[in-house]
Order: structure tokens, then sequence, then C-alpha cells
């Protein structure tokens, strides 16, 4: 599946959540934008988060839940392809679901396979270019101060610089800031906010390409920053579907959104792994930050995300004494280290103190040319699918002219 699939999820059954999540994010080019569990919620989602699929798990309670549904379906029919699962074959109630345009109803148990192609089928009939491809890059600490803020402004910065990633042009970068009581994204690249996220966060609509212009800094690189909230006030009140509809809406404007966080495992957090497409944990080779690289995973798993997209990055790799070998390091958490950063705090502290990427401050050392690897091989990754959605519409259109053929 090329392209992405956006999809809002409607469940009050707690039980099933983490199966339904496990399920949709095994499949490629999916993502979950919202986990609706109070159907009232509905209307609300539709209209703060750019989907194309409403997926309704109608039990323990269809007949309660499709009146409540079926209006919200009526009128977002010929945006939405609406889907639905119950164990109930009442006949009454697929005539209802259906009535109201409902795309498809599904009877519990099913071939997982089934799912599957009805969700690549909407892919295929999404008009080309109907929704931008944006992927979401969190940047994970296994514990404080193993240089997350750093990784993602540098990470950022290389993926903007990167060469025809679509074409002849750069990717369109923006890094977000997800530490909204003490974060430093903006001081770390002198980035100087007149707006933050808190601005976006302040609606219940979905975030237009006009107010993300207005809030975002340009940044001399190329790259546009999310700064976090200018008061701890304003953070209190940010919740975790505010965070979730920003994200989603930047990435209708971004080629890559890179996150600096979450910095918890919390209602946040899972908004965002939700929509994401490669989580970087960042460790160093010392047991705390092993231990909690190995708990993070483990919960990750239990959630129902696809551990597939985990990358780990080792971070101040190269002293000689005191740390633990890479190789232990790697039996334990079942994965390899996926790249490494050289130590050189000396390097890094400066840049930091005078709010510069790598790029500008030490564009030849080898800790700046980690990052331009790093994201070289995430640009790689999702080059290779925009090729390959190039390659689908050139298809589809081929087939299109045939036809007029009776070929």
């Amino acid at each position: 599946m090329s392209r992405p699939v956006r999809v809002i999820v409607v469940n009050t059954d707690e039980g099933a959540a983490r199966e339904l999540r496990a399920h949709l994010l095994s499949v490629e080019g999916v993502k979950i934008v919202a986990e609706i569990d109070e159907p009232a919620l509905l209307r609300q989602a539709v209209a703060q988060f750019p989907a194309e699929v409403l997926l309704m798990h109608l039990d323990p309670d269809p007949k309660g839940m499709m009146p409540v549904l079926a209006p919200v379906i009526s009128e977002h029919k010929d945006r939405l392809a609406a889907i639905a699962m119950t164990e109930d074959r009442d006949a009454e109630l697929v005539m209802q679901a259906m009535r109201a345009g409902m795309r498809e109803f599904l009877w519990k148990p099913f071939p997982s396979e089934q799912l599957n192609e009805i969700l690549r089928r909407i892919a295929r009939e999404a008009p080309s270019g109907g929704n931008h491809a944006g992927r979401l890059v969190p940047i994970v600490g296994a514990c404080g101060g193993v240089g997350t803020t750093t990784i993602a402004t540098n990470v950022a910065v290389e993926l903007g610089q990167l060469e025809h990633f679509d074409g002849n042009r750069r990717p369109k970068v923006a890094v977000v800031d997800l530490d909204f009581r003490f974060g430093q994204v903006a001081m770390f690249l002198d980035a100087q906010p007149t707006y933050t996220i808190a601005e976006l966060c302040d609606t219940s609509e979905h975030v237009e390409g006009q107010m993300i212009e207005r809030v975002m800094v340009k940044h001399r690189s190329g790259i546009h920053v999310l700064a976090q909230p200018s008061d701890m006030d304003q953070a209190d009140r940010i919740s975790a579907g505010q965070t979730a509809g920003v994200l989603a809406a930047l990435l209708e404007h971004y080629d890559f959104v890179v996150v600096d966080g979450p910095v918890r495992f919390d209602p946040t957090a899972r908004a965002v792994f939700d929509m994401t497409d490669i989580y970087i944990v960042v460790l160093q080779l010392l047991v705390p930050a092993v231990r909690n690289a190995d708990r993070l995973i483990q919960e990750l798993g239990r959630g129902g995300y696809n551990l597939d997209q985990i990358r780990l990055v080792c971070n101040r790799f190269g002293r000689d004494t005191g740390f633990l070998d890479p190789a232990d390091v790697e039996a334990t958490l079942h994965r390899k280290l996926d790249w490494t950063l050289p130590d050189d705090w000396r390097t890094a502290s400066a840049a930091i103190n005078i709010g510069a990427p790598l790029l500008d401050y030490a564009p030849k050392s080898k800790l700046r040319l980690a990052f331009q690897e790093i994201a070289e091989g995430i640009g790689r990754r999702f080059a290779s699918e925009v090729d390959e959605a190039e390659d689908e519409s050139k298809n589809a259109e081929k087939k299109g002219l045939l036809s007029l053929f009776g070929s």
C-alpha cells in the first residue's frame, strides 16, 4: 500500500482496543489519527482529523451505537469510507448502516486479510495527490539526558538538506517540541517564536494551512519549528486529542514531522504512536537507559504498536571505560543498534550554546556526519515509497486509457 490511509477508530470495548490497533498498524501505510471511545465525540473528531476511513467496532452495543453514528456517516459518506464490524447478525442493523452510507459491513469473526484488502482498495481508489504522505518521526529518550533534543533538531535539519527526495526538490520538514514544560527545541536552533503549539491547540476544528504558516518559525536551514508553550498554564491545558490534531494537520503540509518526545508514556504518547512511521529510541550504553528502552519496547508491544518500526540510536558512543558492551545490549533488547553517534560533547555543547545545528557549526565533524547518516537512512526508506506511489499512479492512468479502447 503506497498511499497512506488515515483511520478514525470508534470503539467502546476496551478489551478489543489492543487487538484492533495491532491489526491496523500491521498494515503498511495505515495510520490511526484518532481513537474514539465515546460515539458522541465522532462528529468533533471528523471535523478535527483528516482521514479516509471510519472504522467502527459496534460491539458490545451495536443497536445503541448505530443511531448515534449513522447521521455522521451519512454527512460524510462522499469523503470517508465507513467500515463496521460486529458479531450482531441482525438484518435491520445492516439495512440501517447501509442506508446511512456504510461502505463495508463485517461480521465477526472474519479473516484478517478481508479487512486488509478493503483498506488497500480504499488506498487505490483515493485520488492521486488527495492525501499528503507526511511521515511522523518521534525521537524518544530511554531516560533523561540522553540527547533527544540534540538529535531531533539535527536530524530534522539534515532531512531538510536531502536532495531529490521527491523529483528535484528537498523535503519539507517540521520539528515539533512535545516537552510542553521544559522543551528546548526552539533554543537549540536559536528560533524566536511569536506563537507556539498552544495556539494551534486552541481550536476544536481542523487546523488550516494558513494558521500553520503563521505559527511555525522559519529556520535559516529551511526547516520549520513549532515551539513548546510559553508558560506552564498553557502546557497543562493541552490534551492528547489536541496534540494529535495538530500533528495530523502538520502531516498534511510537511514531508517529515520530527518530534522531540513524547517524554512519558501517557495518552499523548499513545496518540503520537498511533500516527508514527518510525520510532527512534535513543539510549546510551548504561544500565538505566537499556533497562528503560526494554520497558518501552515491551510496553509498545503490549499496546499493539508495530515493533518493526523501531530504530535504536546509541548516543555518546566510543568511550572505553564504564560502558556496557554493545553486543550485550543488542542481546538484551533483541534488536540491533541501528545508528551510533560518536561521543563529542565539546562540539555538541558548543553548538547548543550558540543555538546552531552542526550543519552550521561543525559541518565536517564526525558527529554531524552521523546525523547526516541517520537522515539519509530515513530518507531512503520513505523516498522509495514516494517512487512506488508515482509508479502506481502512472499504471492506473495507463489502465484507464486502455479501458477506453476495450483492452
